[in-house]
């Protein structure tokens, strides 16, 4: 198979990869040296589990097996969709900075992180009983066979894109884990939000980087994600109604996206108080501005809303 035709990473005199490896490097050591190690296999009740009809002669799933809520559910199913598009990600990733050194030893190391909360999520789910098997797989197949491909073409928007993907992602995985309702699920859902934290620490302290070497560029990189940010699960079969679900349920709402997402982001970052920027940095920050305020006011009209909204029940 042909690798992804590298995509562009230079600004006028600058390469940006070139610029970042340090900054690379520096984050990835402190990610080896910060990270814990965690095994899957002690997070599953193997005890609790029980045969599946098939081969094994066991009972078919019914949905009075699973004891969790149908919103709980619902972000499980998108969290582990998710995680299981890795192969595309990958990809994704190695075509826009991850060709050699730094950045390809952290993209390896970062795969390999994932590649474990779906493993974990998967077998949690089978032995908890959690959702249908069959219709899980069924998806799995669609959504994986019809693959991810980023829409930004850019390094600064790729960075920018998963720093908030990463944040958002980690609080997806942690708040489903305290609406569970299941200590061990609990526990499993932290683990796996620790992981997705480094991530995007990571990326993160990249982004604010290039905004120190490139600030016009990334500003209006940062302003451009957060503007048009979808979910990279948005592909996964039901996903609007999952989410929807989701969102009443209040897992993941649009002020959790921006409360636990974009403000500590943007506050980290400092990118409203940032001065020195030319013209298109300062039409981004404005931009950025009315956006947030767009932001506020659909998150307050959700609110006043969810309470009444009647969606079709979770088959």
């Amino acid at each position: 198979m042909s690798l992804p035709t590298p995509r562009p990473h230079t600004r006028g005199q600058i390469d940006i990869l070139t610029e970042l490896e340090p900054g690379v490097e520096r984050r990835l050591d402190r990610h080896l040296a910060t990270a814990r190690e965690w095994f899957p296999h002690t997070y599953i009740p193997w005890s609790q589990a029980r045969d599946f009809d098939g081969p094994l002669d066991g009972s078919p799933w019914r949905p009075a097996d699973s004891p969790l809520p149908d919103a709980v559910r619902d972000a499980l199913v998108v969290n582990l969709l998710t995680e299981d598009n890795l192969p595309s990600y990958h990809h994704e990733i190695h075509g826009q900075f991850g060709r050699e050194g730094a950045w390809l030893s952290w993209l390896h190391r970062w795969t390999a992180e994932e590649a474990r909360h779906a493993d974990a999520l998967r077998t949690y789910l089978h032995a908890r009983r959690a959702v249908d098997p069959v219709r899980l797989e069924r998806d799995r197949m669609h959504h994986v066979s019809a693959g991810y491909r980023s829409e930004h073409s850019d390094v600064p928007h790729a960075l920018a894109y998963v720093m908030v993907q990463e944040m958002a992602t980690r609080q997806a995985h942690r708040n489903t884990g305290r609406a569970c309702g299941d200590p061990l699920g609990e526990q499993l859902m932290s683990r796996i939000a620790a992981d997705e934290n480094l991530h995007m620490l990571f990326y993160r302290d990249l982004c604010a980087d290039g905004l120190d070497l490139a600030p016009d560029l990334f500003t209006q990189a940062v302003t451009d994600v957060i503007c048009d940010f979808t979910m990279p699960g948005h592909g996964i079969p039901g996903f609007r109604t999952r989410a929807a679900r989701i969102a009443v349920s209040g897992i993941y709402d649009l002020a959790t996206h921006r409360d636990q997402v974009l403000r500590p982001l943007l506050h980290s970052l400092r990118l409203m108080e940032r001065t020195g920027l030319g013209p298109r940095g300062e039409q981004a920050l404005d931009r950025l501005g009315r956006h947030l305020e767009q932001l506020d006011a659909q998150a307050e009209r959700f609110r006043q809303r969810s309470s009444a909204v009647r969606l079709p029940p979770r088959t």
